[in-house]
């Protein structure tokens, strides 16, 4: 019997059928996949502009809040040098008192103000202090002055509008008045001159209009600083020659008369040079706002970032109609792929889906960032605030109580330590997230180096409860001294000196924070050419909600400092090549710190 011939479902009609039913299903399923391309798109679109816009305002508040702190200095220096004692007793003339005003200059100078003037209440200029190169008044009646007369007759603060000085330069102008403390006679004025154009020029963008820039006004909406056009700064913006520039821009204009009225906010416009997202908010200083900021961004540039967060997802989806196309013709064709392709599907979507998630967490990481940001310009502000203020009180009280001179000076010493401790920190925070810490590695002995710092700390706590051990280098014991030596050995790293000094310190000492009593121990060990240095104290050891997050940036287990020493610490040690880690202690008594650094190949 001859095998039955099976026929071919492929040939003359039905594939004529199956090529028709393959084309139309890829154009159908291309239009579909465009559709839903284009609206998703499309709300990524909004959703990423959304949060552009919202970051812009928060970081246009955080601006205008630093600017005003700034000011608010400027002011606080001010009252300080109006009720010094020499001026308080009326001389307004003396060396004396042109000492005190150099400092209040020399303080303010470097980043605000470029005059400083003290007038008698006729309005003579009695002292006037400038930048080298610059004209000073001193014994010219300045009482014609804006400013000055607006100081004179409300005599109270004063934060001027703009005016143009005689060098040129578009300046503002705050004015305090010196009344005599005991009868409340008015005796004069004390004030500031601020160059606006370089003070904003430190907090953003003045210059190039292709990027995000600033633009600043006073109460009369006169431009004290824009990136637009240089012409347009001293000139009111709705005035005619702003308004034609802008070609009466009735959003941008509605915009700015808003934010003058003290309603922060944002605008989208176009006047011809490109549309552009701006947004504003009023300047405080005094409980009052006293200036005007905007922070405008062109939208070519967040478009352009958007297109590139779109590209990765254009590919995925193109990637993902190429594969459903492929395996519908492989189902016509073949009549048997039904399952694979619904598996296809299934994974394309599920593939969809984690680009969905990625790009939700790329944005809660964003707003994170931001709230750190936000974070740590108010942590570093009220921290650098709390130091200065104690200076400045500190300074008084000695100008008041020269008997108690010796005690204002150990405070002023100590607040100023504070105040460059971090410092310190802030810069090296700065240097680490812009990689650009630098390390100046040499071979020393790592035992040294500890050594010294435990020697310092010893006599820092002598007269307390609390003991610390070395167990690194063998010598003969000694009674009475407070270190324990068990091993005669030599660990010799090639490193940053002293980087590796700020490490070991700051984590002494966080031990000595927080052990009352016990003791300290401080050991070093060799692992796979490494060495390991532990420092293990028996204090109240690490809380558990802080243990995971330790290393990171303003995590502190006191109410002492900013939480940064052990995030630069983290970041010293891993540019080493080394790594940093800590736990509590097994007995539930203290935590035990501890880092490895490769050793050197010359030991």
């Amino acid at each position: 019997m001859q095998a039955r011939k099976h026929a071919n479902p492929f040939t003359g009609k039905a594939k004529l059928l199956a090529i028709i039913s393959i084309v139309l299903t890829i154009a159908v399923s291309y239009s579909i996949f465009s559709y839903l391309e284009n609206s998703s798109e499309q709300n990524v679109r909004n959703s990423i502009f959304e949060q552009q816009r919202q970051n812009q305002l928060k970081d246009t508040e955080a601006l205008s809040r630093h600017v005003g702190t700034d000011l608010s200095l400027v002011a606080d220096n001010l009252h300080g040098l109006a009720n010094s004692i020499y001026i308080q007793q009326g001389d307004l003339y003396s060396n004396k008192t042109k000492g005190l005003a150099q400092e209040t200059y020399n303080h303010l100078s470097n980043r605000i103000i470029d005059r400083l003037v003290i007038a008698d209440k006729s309005g003579l200029e009695t002292i006037g202090l400038a930048a080298k190169g610059q004209q000073s008044f001193a014994g010219t009646n300045i009482s014609s002055r804006p400013w000055v007369k607006e100081t004179m007759a409300s005599k109270t603060f004063t934060f001027s509008n703009g005016f143009v000085g005689l060098d040129g330069k578009y300046r503002v102008a705050i004015g305090f008045p010196i009344r005599n403390l005991e009868n409340g006679q008015y005796e004069g004025l004390v004030g500031a001159l601020i160059p606006f154009e370089s003070f904003l020029s430190q907090y953003g963008n003045i210059h190039n209009i292709n990027s995000e820039y600033l633009t600043a006004y006073d109460k009369k909406a006169t431009i004290l600083a824009t990136a637009t056009s240089q012409s347009l700064i001293g000139k009111s913006f709705f005035g005619d020659y702003s308004q034609q520039f802008i070609k009466h821009n009735k959003v941008l204009t509605e915009f700015v008369r808003n934010l003058l009225s003290g309603t922060p906010g944002y605008a989208i416009y176009n006047y011809g040079d490109g549309e552009k997202l701006t947004t504003g908010y009023p300047i405080f200083a005094d409980d009052k706002p006293v200036y005007f900021i905007r922070l405008i961004t062109p939208t070519a540039g967040i478009y352009s970032h958007i297109n590139d967060v779109l590209f990765n997802e254009r590919l995925k989806m193109f990637s993902l109609i190429a594969g459903t196309t492929a395996a519908i013709a492989i189902l016509i064709v073949f009549l048997i792929k039904w399952s694979s392709l619904n598996d296809k599907v299934k994974k394309s979507a599920k593939e969809l889906s984690e680009s969905n998630k990625q790009l939700k967490l790329a944005n809660e990481q964003l707003k994170v960032h931001d709230k750190m940001q936000k974070e740590f310009i108010n942590i570093a502000s009220h921290e650098m605030k709390t130091p200065t203020q104690s200076i400045l009180s500190y300074s008084e009280l000695m100008q008041r109580h020269p008997e108690r001179r010796e005690e204002m000076v150990q405070a002023i010493s100590r607040n100023a330590s504070r105040l460059q401790r971090l410092t310190n920190d802030i810069l090296d925070v700065t240097r680490i997230e812009s990689q650009s810490l630098k390390l100046n590695k040499q071979r020393f002995i790592l035992n040294d180096v500890i050594s010294i710092i435990a020697d310092d700390y010893r006599n820092q706590i002598r007269n307390s409860n609390v003991k610390i051990l070395q167990e690194f280098n063998k010598k003969a014991e000694v009674e009475g001294q407070d270190q324990q030596i068990i091993q005669d050995n030599r660990f010799i790293v090639e490193a940053d000196k002293e980087r590796i000094t700020q490490v070991i310190s700051n984590i002494l000492n966080n031990a000595v924070m927080f052990t009352k009593e016990g003791s300290i121990s401080i050991s070093i060990e060799k692992k796979d050419r490494q060495a390991i240095v532990i420092v293990k104290d028996t204090g109240e050891g690490i809380d558990s909600g802080v243990l995971p997050k330790l290393f990171t940036k303003f995590i502190t287990r006191s109410e002492k400092g900013t939480g940064l020493g052990l995030f630069i610490s983290k970041s010293i040690i891993e540019s080493h090549g080394g790594k940093i880690w800590a736990e509590n202690n097994t007995d539930g008594k203290g935590a035990t710190f501890a880092f490895s650094l490769p050793l050197s190949e010359q030991q």
